[in-house]
């Protein structure tokens, strides 16, 4: 019985969540402290096989507008900074 109790209280502390990082490109720099980053990816179609590129765009905290349009980034997952940002540039 100790040793259920124990196992219980030692878990949460130990685990550690691993952030989600991205690779992509700034393809707008208009908002203030923000940034919209580019990610594409490549996914096997189910039925046919053949690779298809697909993108999706994340708002990412970019502190200081430091990064231009056309800039390769690296975003990492991050608390709800607002609405719909919750990535950060970190590069």
């Amino acid at each position: 019985m100790d040793n259920k109790t124990e196992q219980k209280n030692t878990t949460p502390e130990t685990q550690v969540k691993k952030q989600k990082t991205l690779n992509g490109v700034v393809v707008s720099d208009k908002m203030t402290d923000t940034a919209v980053v580019a990610v594409e990816r490549y996914v096997k179609h189910p039925k046919y096989g053949k690779f298809i590129k697909r993108l999706k765009k994340y708002k990412a905290h970019d502190k200081g507008n430091q990064h231009e349009i056309g800039d390769k980034v690296t975003i990492e997952q991050t608390r709800p900074i607002s609405k719909d940002k919750t990535f950060k540039i970190i590069n």
